[in-house]
């Protein structure tokens, strides 16, 4: 059963997010009230957050920053539908994505599983049962354990920043667009105004740090996408 916490004061929102969720397999717990929400967060093995900006006390940004200091449990920010600010923030705060209210509730679902399929990725037929890593340069990822290290340092990663970093590391030295990276990484197709992927990576740079010649190791390939440069990557096993 996927545990599922949502943090909003809207109990009628929370209740009729329940009929919805429930009888898709979820099993949901609500907290109204931020600091709650970040006690329950932290106390409960839950499986995705949904996370309201607007909240009395606390507000949502306050939120997560108290999960993320101890959780990286994947936080989806619901946010005023048109301001792109609360996108942004949240994103760079470390949210692994955002939906506008009012939604679609099937939309929401469509996001949740997108979400639990990047944290528990389905094997491929023939997949080996002994971890898998990934390599390119001095960055280094297991892929079943879901970690990364970058010489030799241990990355704290989102879900979202994972998911990105491995594409990227798979494909060092090619250039992956936009549009690819948002369909892989966050299951849906990317809208002229998302800004999504640009700020998960930004995070990433600032957690991988500069290469040994002081440049960013994801370089932005004007009006196509990312690429991360090595002079030479290769897989493990």
């Amino acid at each position: 059963m996927v545990r599922i916490l949502i943090i909003d004061d809207d109990v009628d929102f929370c209740e009729l997010m329940a009929e919805r969720l429930v009888p898709e397999g979820f099993e949901l717990d609500a907290a109204h009230q931020g600091n709650k929400g970040v006690e329950m967060a932290l106390a409960g093995s839950y499986d995705v957050i949904l996370l309201d900006v607007m909240l009395p006390e606390i507000n949502g940004f306050d939120v997560l920053r108290l999960i993320r200091e101890q959780s990286a449990t994947p936080v989806l920010m619901l946010t005023a539908r048109g301001d792109d600010i609360d996108k942004i923030v949240g994103l760079e705060m470390g949210a692994d994505d955002y939906l506008p209210k009012p939604f679609n509730p099937r939309e929401l679902i469509a996001r949740i599983r997108a979400i639990l399929r990047r944290v528990h990725p389905l094997p491929h037929p023939g997949t080996k049962t002994l971890s898998e890593r990934l390599a390119a340069a001095d960055i280094v990822i297991d892929q079943r354990r879901r970690t990364a290290s970058c010489n030799g340092v241990p990355l704290e990663l989102t879900p979202g920043e994972f998911g990105l970093l491995e594409v990227l590391v798979k494909r060092a030295d090619e250039v992956v667009s936009r549009d690819e990276l948002s369909t892989i990484v966050l299951g849906r197709n990317l809208n002229p105004f998302d800004r999504s992927i640009d700020v998960h990576i930004s995070n990433l740079r600032k957690k991988l740090g500069p290469d040994q010649q002081g440049n960013d190791r994801i370089r932005a390939v004007r009006a196509v996408g990312y690429v991360l440069p090595v002079s030479s990557a290769g897989r493990e096993k």
